[in-house]
């Protein structure tokens, strides 16, 4: 009864809630029955709808063999004809960063600076994401004095595709916004909780590899001394620590997390490490709850 407190606030930004959303409904009586009653001759109507929809759905089925024999062989051949049809280019959509801040931060070192952020560790972190995850050609300076001085353009939210449940192709977005200590729309500031890919699926216990943290900036960080000029597409944020190894609790049947006892919860991130938006209840000091059943695809990646 608790998560009821909580669901205002999600349908306000995402829309229905998909477990409990009369949506599915609601569309399979209008495109089940009324179109199919539409295109019936009206006399033997439940016949006819039956007979449409099994037409209907032999065609899509045969649609889907030959997009999934395309995709394998980068081409078909329908009929006796010869005629040939390249596969298909849909490609899930990319992240996009958005709201480029219009104030003058020109390096890291103003950035920091200006966001009241350690410079220290952001530099340490930045360095150990340069030799884990960057390409030796696309790599930045490791000095660093020579790092705080490279251009940066910093942004305020973050679009992330995520893909329906059991629809690989369609998609959601996700607007992840970080406002710092501004009003967002005449509001209180928004630092909003996202889900981060950290690890393989055997870390984190139950979940997967995947940790809750708080996106605290989002910003590019261009290559000058490159010859292609790389931009690296960053977010820093702030990481939430699984408590029971990231098992799920025997007695309420959910996950905790909590804040780092030693306060070095910083962590650089590029955006594709970023999954989707991550809810969580406050369970007392440092302490929160995850709600991993506030949408079927959370659902389905923890359970």
């Amino acid at each position: 009864m608790h998560y009821l407190s909580h669901f205002v606030f999600h349908v306000r930004r995402f829309g229905s809630i998909l477990i409990y959303s009369t949506e599915i409904g609601e569309l399979a009586h209008k495109e089940q029955i009324k179109e199919g009653y539409r295109r019936s001759n009206m006399n033997n109507p439940a016949r006819e709808i039956l007979s449409y929809y099994g037409r209907k759905h032999a065609l899509g089925m045969m649609l889907q063999t030959i997009e999934a024999l395309s995709k394998a062989n980068n081409a078909f051949v329908m009929g006796n004809g010869g005629m040939e049809a390249p596969a298909s280019s849909r490609s899930r959509p990319r992240r996009v960063l958005k709201g480029r801040m219009m104030e003058n931060i020109g390096t890291l070192t103003e950035l920091c600076r200006t966001r009241n952020i350690d410079y220290s560790e952001m530099i340490e972190e930045i360095l150990r994401f340069i030799r884990q995850t960057i390409a030796d050609d696309q790599r930045l300076p490791s000095d660093r004095i020579e790092l705080g001085s490279r251009p940066v353009e910093q942004f305020t939210q973050l679009e992330i595709p995520v893909s329906e449940f059991q629809e690989a192709d369609v998609f959601q977005i996700h607007h992840a916004s970080r406002t710092g200590r501004k009003a967002f729309r005449n509001g209180d500031p928004r630092n909003n909780w996202i889900w981060v890919q950290a690890g393989g699926e055997d870390s984190y216990g139950d979940l997967r590899g995947q940790v809750v943290a708080q996106l605290v900036a989002l910003f590019k960080i261009r290559n000058v001394q490159s010859r292609a000029g790389d931009v690296h597409r960053l977010a820093l944020v702030r990481i939430l620590d699984p408590i029971g190894a990231g098992r799920f609790h025997r007695r309420s049947g959910h996950i905790q997390v909590s804040k780092r006892p030693n306060g070095r919860d910083m962590r650089i991130v590029g955006i594709g490490a970023v999954i989707r938006h991550a809810h969580v209840i406050t369970s007392g000091e440092r302490q929160w709850i995850v709600n991993h059943r506030i949408d079927l695809r959370t659902f389905k990646e923890i359970c």
